[in-house]
Parts: structure tokens; C-alpha cells; sequence
């Protein structure tokens, strides 16, 4: 067996989203988009490749996958075979510290620390913009999970042209996402089905390439300039018009719970008394309040005394992949 090597990454809150591929073999998106990465909600992998085994191998958060369970996990592997030219099955080990499946982009962080970590084990040096092109094959949200701080993700045209790059890794800016738990279990649409089913039958969805695209025309300025109302006033409206399309799709559904509205409304009733702070939600209930650090301990406060303070999670901008060998 080969040196097992151990990679953690982070997931990420997109703040301009992407929601639709142009190509889903490759995930390719319809649209560029820009994120946060956060300290708190991460992926460990260890990988190692092993000519004794028969098949991969593959355990999540101490509980072995079956073979189509695992079937992502092997696909994505075979593409680190094809690169390193390996022909042995893979040894794999995840934790997430993250609910699964909950709109909390469990995804991008498992199949970022996947790509880091079964490269590595297969004698590959990528370099990070290589890793993003890698990790985007198995979740296109895991390209930016690669890299800290604010990240955007180029759409590009093809395999070479869609990665991600950071806008500002190191972020000195005083910000906090406040993470709502309001489910944490397997949501009933995935995000892959859910936003298919928007680039198919919703008729807005032509006008939401031109939204993602002034979004982002907007919001990178501003988060360079620390410019925290037009920031958060972006990420709200982009957020709800995203949620819009499931909404107009054919038939039509929505992550939403009744809790996910009652929170938004304690959100803007916050704004209302002087705490500024602005919700985003990807394919999930659980809304993440962007707010500045100053108001972290009010916010957390209100959202605890509705909802329970063990569903409340204070992030701050988080690191790029770490390999911990």
C-alpha cells in the first residue's frame, strides 16, 4: 500500500450563485459565480492506494459505503487514475464536520479534500488552479473550495477554462456568517436535479445569467472596498432570485420550510431595528446570515431564543485546503 495522505477543506456560502450547468459531464456552469469559504464546517480525506484491494474502498463518517453509494467517489477517482496513470483501487476515509446534503455544501468540501488528497496519494503535484479544475468534477461547488477568503469561479467554456481563482484570501475585513440549522437532514431535491429542472422549464431563466452577471459586476468592487450594505444587499437579492426559479420551474418546488421564512423575517426585523445583516441560502432551509462582528453576539442572541442556541454557528472566513501529513 502507498503513503496514505490526509487533506482537509472547507465549504464555502456562494454569495453570487451559480445555478444551472452548460455541460454536466464536465460541470460546466451556465454562469460565473463568487463565494466565502468558512472556518467552521469542513471535510477530512485520507487516501491511499492499495494493489491489494479489489475495488475502492470507500468509508464516510465512520460508516462504509456500498458500491452504489460510493459510485461518485469511484468515478471521481478513476479520473485521478487516468492522470496518474495508477491502476490500483483507492483506500478512502471521510469525516465531515458539516450536515450532509443540507444546503451547508457539504459537497464542495468533501470532493475538494477528495481532490486534494487522492492526487497527492497518487503521485500527482497539482498545482491549486489544477485541484479547482479537479474538484469541479465532483462537485462544481468544491472547484472553490480550493482556495480562502472570497473566491469567484470563472464559468469558462471547457475543461481548462473553468476553475476558480481567489479575490482576497487573507480577509481583514471584521464579517461573520451566522449559520441557522433548521433541518439537517437530506434535502428532497438535490441541487443537481433541482437546478437542471430550472435551466429546463423556468421561463425566467435567460434573465438569471444577466442577474449572476451584473451581480457580480457589483458585489467584487464592493467587497474590495469593504462596502458591507451593497455586499449584503447583492447577495440577498441574488439568493432570492435564485430561490425564484425553483420556484417558476415545471412542477414547480422549493427548499423552503416554514421556519426558513420565519427566520428571514427575524432578519429583516433586525435590519429594521438597526443591526445590519443580510440572509443568503443555497439548495437547503438553513439560512447564513452575513453580518459584521460587531453584531455577531445580538444576532446569535435573537436567532438562539427562536430556534435553539445549539442550531446557531457563528463562521468566520476560512482557509483554503490544508494537507496535514
Amino acid at each position: 500500500m502507498n503513503a496514505a495522505v490526509t487533506a482537509r477543506a472547507h465549504t464555502n456560502i456562494a454569495l453570487v450563485k451559480y445555478w444551472g450547468k452548460a455541460n454536466t459531464d464536465l460541470i460546466i456552469p451556465q454562469t460565473s459565480s463568487l463565494s466565502l469559504t468558512l472556518d467552521q464546517f469542513y471535510t477530512e480525506t485520507t487516501v491511499a492506494f492499495d494493489e491489494g484491494l479489489t475495488s475502492d474502498h470507500v468509508s464516510v463518517n465512520h460508516q462504509v459505503l456500498t458500491a452504489q453509494q460510493a459510485s461518485k467517489v469511484h468515478n471521481f477517482l478513476n479520473l485521478v487514475r487516468q492522470q496518474s496513470s495508477r491502476t490500483s483501487f483507492a483506500r478512502v476515509t471521510s469525516v465531515n464536520h458539516v450536515p450532509t446534503a443540507a444546503g451547508l455544501a457539504s459537497s464542495a468540501s468533501a470532493f475538494a479534500a477528495l481532490a486534494g488528497a487522492a492526487s497527492r496519494a497518487a503521485g500527482l503535484s497539482l498545482d491549486r488552479t489544477a485541484l479547482s479544475r479537479l474538484a469541479r468534477r465532483g462537485s462544481g461547488s468544491a472547484t472553490r473550495s480550493i482556495f480562502g477568503g472570497f473566491v469567484e469561479w470563472h464559468a469558462g467554456h471547457d475543461d481548462l477554462s473553468s476553475y476558480a481563482v481567489p479575490l482576497i484570501e487573507k480577509v481583514d475585513w471584521p464579517i461573520a456568517v451566522v449559520a441557522l440549522i433548521l433541518d439537517p437532514h437530506h434535502k428532497k431535491v438535490s441541487s443537481r436535479q433541482g437546478m437542471q429542472n430550472s435551466v429546463n422549464t423556468s421561463p425566467y431563466y435567460p434573465a438569471w445569467k444577466q442577474i449572476v452577471a451584473d451581480d457580480l459586476a457589483a458585489i467584487k468592487p464592493a467587497i474590495l472596498a469593504q462596502d458591507f450594505t451593497t455586499v449584503g444587499e447583492t447577495l440577498e437579492s441574488n439568493a432570492m432570485r435564485m430561490h425564484a426559479l425553483t420556484l417558476s420551474a415545471w412542477p414547480p418546488y422549493s427548499y423552503f420550510n416554514g421556519d426558513t421564512l420565519t427566520a428571514m423575517q427575524t432578519v429583516k426585523s433586525l435590519r429594521h431595528e438597526g443591526i445590519e445583516c443580510y440572509y443568503t441560502l443555497d439548495a437547503g432551509p438553513n439560512l447564513k446570515i452575513f453580518c459584521e462582528a460587531t453584531n455577531v453576539a445580538t444576532i446569535r442572541t435573537r436567532l438562539a431564543q427562536q430556534f435553539g442556541a445549539d442550531n446557531v454557528i457563528v463562521a468566520q472566513p476560512g482557509p483554503g485546503i490544508q494537507f496535514l501529513d
